[in-house]
């Protein structure tokens, strides 16, 4: 399979600036990660300052499908102040499948900004020579996401029962996918 194209940064979109991670986007990521209303649905307890450091470092290498880690976290600004992030990254680099996850300030939800913004990267990431399939896994008890995913075009594929244990309790997964032949 062909490497991705070399992507400029930031994207825009209509409302939105996706651009990569900086290393003073920590103090943000805090804000929004350590809320017990955001970590439900994740897979990390709340974070504290430590787990924020270390967070942000890692995303700061996620720089692109065709970078080292073969990964992509962007931050996603609206009139010049971050709003959420999205993350992309290659689960089979060879066959061309991917990963994406989200997560919005619940402060801005409900004006479109997650869709928006996930749709774009599904936009970058079916730009990518090779790229066959993109999957996002979610908490069975994210309605919203699960909803944000159909309303990007992602197609319902499985919802496994009790399969993942989070945070003392057996929790569902749902699985949505979009594949390269799906967008036409």
């Amino acid at each position: 399979m062909s490497t991705s194209l070399p992507t400029t940064f930031p994207l825009s979109t209509d409302r939105l600036i996706l651009r990569l991670h900086e290393p003073s986007d920590v103090a943000w990521l805090l804000s929004v990660y350590s809320r017990p209303d955001v970590a439900t649905y994740l897979l990390d307890e709340p974070w504290t300052e430590e787990v924020a450091r270390t967070k942000s470092a890692e995303r700061l290498q996620r720089t692109g499908l065709d970078s080292p880690a073969r990964a992509l976290a962007l931050i996603v600004e609206h009139e010049g102040a971050p709003v959420g992030e999205v993350l992309l990254w290659y689960t089979d680099h060879e066959r061309g499948v991917a990963e994406i996850g989200w997560v919005l300030d619940p402060a801005h939800g409900g004006k479109g900004f997650a869709s928006e913004a996930v749709g774009a990267v599904l936009d970058l990431a079916f730009s990518t020579p090779g790229m066959h399939r993109v999957a996002a896994q979610l908490d069975g008890r994210n309605t919203a996401s699960a909803r944000l995913a159909e309303r990007v075009g992602m197609r319902h594929e499985a919802h496994l029962r009790q399969n993942w244990w989070s945070k003392g309790e057996w929790t569902d997964t749902v699985v949505f996918g979009l594949l390269a032949s799906d967008r036409g």
